[in-house]
């Protein structure tokens, strides 16, 4: 009877918490447990280097410099809820496998074979921001606690299963991905990437829209590309991406005066300075 009361106890703070949340989605997580999973996510991506074999930040400084200075772009937009709260890592993984994931707390993973498909430096800033807003949105999370369910979630966070919560940290960094999130949560990251690259000095906002057009463009047939294999798409997903754009401008007449830069040139360089 205690341990129930407990559990009730715990119940009701962590619906009161969620419901204070600044992402305003129903999470059972709270900000704080999201760093700690990515955290323990981190832990086991680095300890796998043959699943993972991650290009070391001391031998590749450029590399990790250009996507830092992006992120930094991207967390500058006040449209970010969790800039000081998240931890806000970059970590390169050398594969040739097209795709990028974000973990729960702001541990963001990109593909070498990520960045050497992409001709722009303002397609890698769309999808940065894509990711970005995974994590800043809490994606990652919302979409833990509708696939495991309230029990296990529940357990879970009590400590009382944490083989269960080893089992799911394993999962996740094994699969290279988070999990599968919604069309829901595929268009709300759509457009913050569009509203973060819009308060960048230099990255076009449609860039994520690019990103997602070569994509589809040179799939020829030959099945889904890797990245939207674990992000769904819709037929309407660019046309939504250009429309989040075109409602922006006409919010903030201010964007009518940019320039914007799609930094070609910087990106080939990186591109060519990978193994």
């Amino acid at each position: 009877m205690v341990k129930q009361f407990i559990q009730l106890t715990f119940v009701v703070t962590l619906v009161s918490f969620s419901g204070c949340s600044k992402d305003k989605d129903l999470n059972f997580f709270s900000v704080k447990q999201d760093v700690e999973f990515g955290a323990q996510l981190d832990s086991a991506v680095l300890a796998k280097p043959d699943e993972f074999p991650i290009l070391e930040k001391s031998q590749y400084p450029a590399v990790y410099q250009y996507l830092q200075d992006m992120l930094d772009e991207i967390l500058s937009s006040p449209e970010i809820l969790y800039k000081n709260e998240f931890k806000w890592k970059i970590t390169v993984i050398n594969s040739d496998v097209v795709n990028a994931f974000a973990a729960p707390g702001g541990y963001l993973y990109f593909y070498t074979g990520l960045i050497k498909y992409l001709d722009k430096g303002s397609q890698l800033a769309g999808i940065m921001a894509h990711e970005v807003a995974h994590a800043d949105r809490r994606h990652s999370t919302e979409a833990m606690t509708k696939q495991y369910g309230f029990s296990v979630l529940l357990s879970i966070l009590l400590g009382e299963k944490p083989s269960q919560l080893e089992q799911l940290l394993a999962s996740l960094a094994l699969n290279g991905t988070i999990l599968a999130y919604s069309r829901k949560n595929e268009n709300e990251a759509d457009k913050y990437a569009v509203y973060y690259t819009a308060d960048t000095k230099y990255y076009n906002p449609l860039g994520v829209a690019g990103f997602f057009e070569k994509l589809i463009n040179e799939g020829n047939g030959q099945g889904i590309p890797e990245f939207l294999s674990t992000h769904p798409s819709d037929e309407n997903r660019l046309e939504n991406i250009n429309a989040t754009w075109n409602d922006l401008k006409a919010s903030r007449p201010d964007l009518s005066s940019v320039e914007w830069s799609d930094l070609v040139s910087e990106h080939s360089a990186i591109k060519a300075s990978l193994p």
